[in-house]
């Protein structure tokens, strides 16, 4: 097959498509034919030597294809479906894949979007989780309208949290087709969040790094009820939590995600 690879570190000129031996899946995994790839900080941090010292090395996390061999164990997907997830192996991007963690791509979605869900899925499960956001709960997210931002949206709404979002004014109707209530960022923020929730909220995200840290802190009640995946400087600085993976592995939070999705589409609990 042909996939992605480098041989030496440096910029987008050290990668080569290659020739290697075709993959196949373990226990519980699939591989796919690969119709899109998703591309992250962590391809270009690796390329540039910042991750590790191993080399060569293949690239890719995510990536969404067509199944078209299983696994042992394997009885929740066929041959043909449409899946998308995480490669443990990080080489996704490549002609076949074996994905350890997928699930279905929903009818809505074509390839290139489904590729690009699964790490800003688990980003998002990540921090929700940290905040113990849940039903009654109001969260704040500031960023909402991007990749991070609006999976947070819709993964707290199916929770049950009232979730307000800021974002430009362009992306206020976005923002409320995925169950958010939007407000404009920028200087007065905290009196129009206030404006909407007078009490302040009971946690907030930021995934802008924007510089509004102590604005949510102030909003939530304190440092420990405030998680940033963007700003880590301002993170030490003002005692609030930055996310960048936790103890949990990323592969059993995107497990979580799915199955947490697969329950609410059967109407299990």
């Amino acid at each position: 097959m042909k996939a992605v690879r480098f041989s030496q570190f440096g910029g987008p000129e050290v990668l080569e498509i290659v020739d290697l031996p075709d993959p196949h899946p373990g226990p519980g995994q699939v591989r796919i034919a690969v119709r899109a790839a998703g591309v992250n900080p962590s391809d270009w941090e690796k390329r540039e030597g910042l991750m590790d010292d191993e080399l060569p090395q293949t690239l890719g996390h995510e990536a969404a294809g067509v199944v078209d061999e299983l696994g042992e164990g394997v009885a929740d997907v066929a041959v043909g479906d449409r899946v998308f997830g995480l490669s443990a192996e990080g080489a996704a991007q490549a002609e076949l894949a074996v994905l350890s963690y997928y699930a279905p791509i929903p009818p809505s979605l074509d390839f290139p979007a489904a590729a690009a869900l699964p790490a800003a899925v688990e980003t998002a499960t990540r921090a929700l989780d940290q905040l113990d956001v849940g039903s009654g709960s109001t969260l704040l997210v500031n960023g909402a309208s991007g990749s991070v931002g609006s999976a947070a949206v819709q993964l707290a709404v199916a929770r049950g949290a009232r979730v307000i979002g800021t974002a430009s004014p362009a992306n206020h109707d976005y923002l409320r087709s995925l169950g958010a209530e939007p407000v404009a960022y920028g200087e007065g923020l905290a009196g129009r969040v206030r404006a909407l929730a007078p009490d302040g909220v009971d946690a907030a995200l930021d995934v802008a790094g924007s510089g509004v840290l102590p604005e949510l802190i102030e909003l939530a009640g304190g440092p420990e009820h405030v998680v940033t995946i963007a700003d880590f400087g301002g993170a030490r600085e003002h005692g609030v939590r930055f996310s960048s993976g936790g103890r949990r592995p990323a592969h059993s939070r995107w497990r979580d995600s799915c199955d947490r999705s697969r329950s609410r589409a059967t109407g299990r609990a």
